[in-house]
């Protein structure tokens, strides 16, 4: 059964993997072969996991001893490439 911490660990790489992907495959693609159909596709899910991402973060946040420069931390991390995954290493993994 996935717990809430597990929930958001997940999200989080979810939201890198999309992030990475959009960032270093889509994005390319689109300005080299001028071709937006990658963009697209993995646009909606981004957002959607970018947003979810942040939501968790308040949600948990709540639930955990984090000072308000570790919230900022991990709410900034969500817009750096590989950011999630310090993230998840950092605070996430050890709260399993």
């Amino acid at each position: 059964m996935l717990s809430f911490i597990n929930i958001f660990r997940l999200v989080a790489f979810l939201e890198g993997v999309s992030y990475i992907l959009l960032l270093f495959i889509a994005t390319p693609i689109k300005y080299i072969s001028g071709d937006p159909q990658y963009v697209k596709m993995l646009g909606m899910p981004h957002g959607l996991l970018f947003m979810g991402y942040v939501i968790l973060a308040f949600m948990y946040k709540k639930e955990t001893d984090w000072t308000k420069n570790q919230f900022l931390i991990i709410l900034v991390a969500s817009v750096i490439p590989f950011g999630t995954f310090y993230v998840d290493h950092k605070y996430l993994k050890r709260l399993t």
